[in-house]
């Protein structure tokens, strides 16, 4: 089988991908949707895009803010990549924390975008965010284990 080039595949993805969706992982592994993802298959791989550039840099913030949240839940160094097990827990945990947190629904169906939006509106911003209970999500939630 021949080697893939992952510098060249980074840079046809930069090219390709205008605004990327920081909760890709999570997406991918279909454990919350989002009504402005674009999927896309670039180079034999899926990958996401955001559909809607000024509801990304909402999410990105939320994104940013988990991160800062989750390295002491999650045990993790600040200086050190995140593992994908990890970040999995971030992502998935989070929104589906942030959804449960405002009584809305906390499973595969939760809309990422559409669940920031109104944690906008509820709290009046992303540093409003009940992360206590967010962190209890991101603590607990299991990814789904692979199939042998």
């Amino acid at each position: 089988m021949a080697e893939y080039n992952e510098d060249a595949y980074r840079l046809a993805r930069k090219a390709y991908i205008e605004h990327s969706c920081p909760f890709e992982r999570a997406l991918l592994s279909r454990c919350v949707a989002c009504g402005r993802s674009r999927k896309l298959n670039l180079a034999e791989r899926e990958a996401i895009a955001c559909g809607d550039p000024a509801v990304r840099e909402h999410c990105l913030t939320f994104y940013q803010a988990l991160h800062e949240n989750a390295q002491f839940a999650l045990k993790i160094n600040p200086d050190a990549p995140w593992p994908f097990g990890k970040e999995i827990r971030a992502q998935c945990g989070g929104v589906r924390g942030l959804a449960d947190a405002m009584e809305g629904t906390a499973d595969e169906s939760t809309d990422i975008a559409a669940t920031v939006l109104h944690g906008l509106a509820q709290f009046g911003g992303s540093g409003e965010f009940p992360y206590s209970e967010i962190m209890r999500a991101v603590v607990h939630y299991e990814p789904r284990r692979r199939r042998s």
